[in-house]
């Protein structure tokens, strides 16, 4: 498991450095699990050491939403103050991307796949 706990920290590490060096507007860890999954192609597959480690973390995936729990507690009078305002901007912003993003694929379909993708065939 120190193994693979090492790879994988690894590609973190690498995934930080080219962030900082060469793509400084794409997060570190992005950048790095981009590398772990070009290592896993050339590898042919996930070795099974990677596998089981990564079992591990997923099976206790609950323990990050702790921080977040916290957070929850340490800031409740704010939340109190201004839950009703931070959740209409949630619910605007979510509605505003869906739109956006319809938008935009429906715009590039049009341009980029032949023929009309944005209506249903007809049956002549």
């Amino acid at each position: 498991m120190l193994k693979s706990l090492t790879i994988l920290l690894a590609f973190q590490a690498l995934g930080e450095l080219l962030s900082f060096s060469l793509f400084p507007s794409i997060p570190g860890p992005v950048l790095g699990l981009i590398a772990l999954l070009a290592f896993f192609f050339i590898k042919g597959g996930v070795p099974a050491d990677i596998q089981s480690t990564a079992n591990v973390f997923t099976a206790n995936l609950g323990l990050l939403f702790v921080p977040a729990a916290v957070g929850v507690v340490v800031f409740w009078p704010v939340l109190a103050e201004f839950g009703v305002v931070i959740l209409i901007t949630l619910l605007v912003s979510v509605v505003v991307t869906l739109v956006g993003t319809a938008w935009l694929l429906d715009r590039l379909a049009a341009r980029f796949m032949p023929g009309d993708v944005s209506e249903a065939p007809k049956n002549d």
